[in-house]
């Protein structure tokens, strides 16, 4: 039982170890763009803070579909690419 929790824990403080600017867009940069829209820095940080399992996704594209926001409102995004490319240098990819 006890590694259990210490393995929870363990989970529940990841930190990135580094940081840097995507050049380039692709599907991973896209759902980094919903999340870090929406306050997170990613989908560990959102799963962390709003205690789920599952991200709702778009099947068609695999795209983040909807997000809670800290403030308990809802973001919903289209199965369409939303983050265009003058925007993709903005997007932070976290390295753990």
């Amino acid at each position: 039982k006890k590694s259990e929790v210490s393995g929870v824990m363990a989970k529940a403080d990841i930190k990135p170890k580094s940081i840097h600017h995507a050049k380039k867009w692709s599907d991973d940069v896209e759902n980094l763009y919903r999340f870090q829209q929406a306050g997170y820095r990613d989908e560990f940080e959102y799963k962390q803070v709003n205690q789920v399992d599952m991200v709702e996704c778009w099947p068609e594209t695999g795209f983040v579909k909807k997000l809670q926001r800290r403030d308990n409102t809802f973001y919903y995004y289209d199965k369409q690419r939303e983050c265009e490319d003058e925007e993709v240098h903005k997007v932070k990819v976290y390295v753990y």
